[in-house]
């Protein structure tokens, strides 16, 4: 095991009508102008969105919106928020969403007290060292956002994908969660959440770093209760218990607890972020494709992991079978487990009948780097042929 450091300070308050509380966190957080992100009509039809606003009002707070943030969250609404924050004094913002929603409202909170561009963050020219404070009100659990310091969003010119990683700067003051907000996503886009927060345990788990046990444990506890909680709330949307679980796992997903004393990895992510950029796919549908491919591949240098996932996690009996069998067999299963929610497991599947690798591979090395992932390290033609095996 590593050193590490873990910072995880925001504030979760979970549980039914949760979201009422928005106006006295602000409050208590030191809000005086708050600038709300939403995304589409949903959190209007629902009424959340109201009920968000009357909260805030009965707090004597000051707010203004911007909405309309749509999934693969781009540049143009990040630029119109830093605008609005600029000219109306904003000194919080309120992200009420999912993934899409909070990172938009991440890119507007370290643009806003900046000189220059905010995508300088992205591209690595510049480190957050300041920002506005940014509180959540989850609707999708999925990205894990609320408990994260990360943000990702697309460049729209030369549909340049990069994601921005903070130790703290980013990490939101506080997350509402109520998973009874959660009753009227469509299974697709639950479906498509319960994969991302699978890729990002995995984006951790598979590690070179020894003697994790813990930290192993841990992510292979989290998967192990996605994957008992997924069918439940693809069966019954309304099973409040099924929908906690899977919420409060998105978030120890990604909140750093899986990543302490170990290497991360990240290729997936890297590897799909090029999927959705150039095609517009769900996020999560392309990790369920992106996610077998590369593991089937690695596993042909570097097994130990895989094999370890397949035996722990996916519960292949390891007796009597080949180690090449196992990996096999414990990578079948989690394609099946893929299938049995409604995810593709192929290219094609997503609606990707013709990728173009060249334009892939080209993207994926220049934003990304030569080569990428640490658990195996992924050169052109070893990224090539695993955008070949997704097909």
């Amino acid at each position: 095991m590593d050193n590490f450091i873990l910072r995880a300070p925001t504030k979760y308050i979970f549980g039914r009508e949760t979201e009422k509380s928005a106006g006295q966190q602000l409050k208590d957080f030191g809000a005086k102008n708050v600038l709300i992100v939403y995304g589409g009509g949903s959190v209007i039809k629902s009424g959340l969105l109201d009920r968000v606003r009357l909260s805030i009002d009965e707090a004597g707070i000051n707010h203004m919106e911007i909405g309309g943030i749509k999934p693969n969250p781009t540049d143009d609404q990040v630029y119109k928020g830093i605008d609005l924050v600029r000219s109306h004094g904003i000194d919080f913002l309120l992200a009420v969403g999912g993934g899409s929603v909070i990172d938009t409202a991440k890119g507007i909170a370290c643009g806003a007290p900046y000189e220059g561009d905010f995508w300088d963050f992205y591209c690595g020219k510049k480190i957050v060292d300041k920002a506005l404070p940014v509180g959540v009100v989850l609707t999708i659990p999925a990205a894990g956002s609320e408990g994260s310091g990360n943000s990702v969003i697309t460049k729209r010119d030369g549909l340049i994908k990069l994601s921005l990683r903070t130790e703290s700067a980013l990490r939101p003051k506080f997350a509402i969660m109520n998973p009874e907000l959660t009753f009227t996503l469509p299974p697709y886009q639950t479906a498509c959440g319960i994969v991302d927060m699978m890729a990002h345990i995995f984006e951790r788990y598979f590690t070179n770093t020894p003697d994790c046990q813990v930290t192993d444990r841990v992510a292979e506890g989290l998967l192990t209760a996605i994957m008992e909680e997924a069918p439940k709330v693809i069966a019954k949307p309304n099973d409040y218990q099924a929908r906690a679980n899977i919420m409060w796992c998105g978030t120890l997903a990604h909140n750093g607890l899986c990543g302490t004393g170990r290497v991360e990895d990240w290729a997936s992510h890297f590897m799909e972020h090029e999927l959705s950029a150039i095609y517009d796919v769900a996020h999560g549908a392309g990790l369920a494709v992106v996610n077998p491919a590369w593991m089937t591949y690695v596993a042909t240098k570097n097994p130990d992991k895989i094999l370890q996932f397949a035996i722990r996690v996916m519960k292949v009996n390891d007796e009597g079978m080949s180690q090449e069998d196992i990996i096999r067999e414990g990578i079948s299963r989690l394609k099946e487990f893929y299938i049995s929610i409604g995810m593709p497991v192929t290219l094609s599947q997503l609606g990707i009948e013709n990728p173009d690798l060249d334009r892939l591979v080209n993207k994926l090395h220049e934003h990304k780097g030569n080569p990428i992932g640490n658990y195996v390290r992924l050169t052109p033609d070893d990224t090539r042929l695993i955008y070949e095996m997704m097909a």
